[in-house]
């Protein structure tokens, strides 16, 4: 842990003051309880939280609400440290230049989405995180792609590290370190839930998860080597920074500067271990989104409709099952992402234009033309 460290170092440690007998009155008693006349808002950490070198706020991928901490912290934060990075699991390696020119303001939003190919590789609603690139991008606050290119982790939970040929090898960290078996132990409570006790797909599992936190905190730790004297706020999942064990001891590895953990709601055991502090904050959902109501098949030759609900707009308005889409909104069409960009900004309610090109059955394919209410 954090403080665990600074002690270590002889460093000042920033933990809240604590019972010295804590531990030793814990060690018999497996139930925790909470002062909730002393808890504290976010506004009571974030002087502490400016204190050290990296701070790490974990999140459940699609809860608003955590997303609106995130922001917070990070508003906060940059007040007084204006060299503030943000350090993101959502964006990897390769699209690291694509988010320099959005942050720059060279690119509008909608090439920036293309270009990092969001949808393809993390696929969570933009509009989750939108407020958050906004921010920096108004601030023009570096944003860090943290992550291994999926095409890796892939390979590597499918093959193991050995299917990795060696140019591949060569562009990930030289040390994975598999000593904690505890991390081990609750990586194989996950696996099991989604998939079929085999021992050497936990393996591989496992190896992809390693892959994913020491790639992570290898790029943040290159960065803030590059870089100092200034600060990165790190979002990534809950799982990979709860207990340290994902990113922050593989960052403490590489760079030795203090930090802290902030969780973002109770899912977790809240013991002392999980983290630092713990944000507990009313669910809030994002404002709905208009939808055409179809699925689509997205193939190399275009995006096709899939199915679609009963009483769906683009049902409604005359699309057909196995017309292939050519544009939405006045936009072009070639994969799923174009559609998502294209309906970003509309609401329910809304009325787009489509256009779909449909077979004939005794003549070739032709084109027609909708206006499809969004549900």
């Amino acid at each position: 842990m954090p403080g665990a460290a600074a002690e270590e170092s002889g460093a000042e440690v920033l933990t809240p003051d604590v019972n010295p007998d804590f531990e030793a009155l814990a060690a018999g008693h497996l139930t925790r309880a909470l002062d909730l006349k002393s808890v504290t808002t976010l506004d009571g950490i974030i002087w502490p939280l400016s204190k050290v070198r990296v701070v790490f706020v974990g999140e459940g991928h699609d809860r608003y609400e955590h997303h609106l901490n995130q922001l917070d912290i990070i508003r906060n934060l940059h007040q007084g440290k204006p060299d503030l990075a943000i350090g993101m699991e959502f964006f990897q390696w390769p699209f690291q230049s694509v988010l320099d020119r959005y942050i720059a303001g060279e690119i509008d939003e909608r090439t920036f989405l293309r270009e990092t190919e969001y949808y393809k590789r993390w696929r969570y609603d933009y509009r989750l995180y939108r407020p958050i690139l906004q921010y920096a991008r108004e601030n023009r606050i570096p944003v860090i792609a943290l992550n291994v290119p999926s095409e890796l982790t892939r390979k590597v939970a499918e093959g193991g590290f050995e299917s990795l040929t060696p140019e591949e090898r060569a562009t990930l960290p030289a040390e994975i370190d598999r000593s904690d078996t505890t991390y081990r132990e609750r990586l194989r409570k996950i696996f099991e839930l989604h998939a079929p006790s085999d021992e050497r797909s936990f393996e591989n599992f496992v190896s992809a998860q390693l892959l994913w936190d020491e790639g992570m905190a290898e790029t943040a730790a290159s960065w803030l080597r590059a870089n100092p004297g200034r600060s990165m706020v790190i979002l990534a999942g809950s799982g990979h920074v709860m207990y340290g064990s994902g990113i922050p001891n593989r960052l403490q590895r590489r760079v030795p500067d203090k930090h802290f953990i902030v969780l973002n709601g109770v899912e977790a055991a809240l013991t002392p271990e999980a983290g630092d502090y713990v944000l507990i904050r009313p669910e809030e959902e994002l404002p709905r989104g208009g939808l055409m109501g179809v699925f689509l098949d997205d193939r190399d030759k275009g995006v096709y409709v899939g199915k679609l609900d009963t009483g769906s707009g683009a049902a409604a308005a005359g699309i057909h099952k196995g017309d292939r889409i050519l544009s939405v909104d006045g936009f072009d069409v070639n994969d799923y992402a174009d559609i998502k960009i294209a309906l970003l900004d509309r609401k329910p309610g809304d009325r787009v234009a489509v256009s779909v090109e449909r077979d004939g059955l005794f003549s070739s394919s032709h084109q027609l033309d909708f206006e499809v209410e969004l549900k």
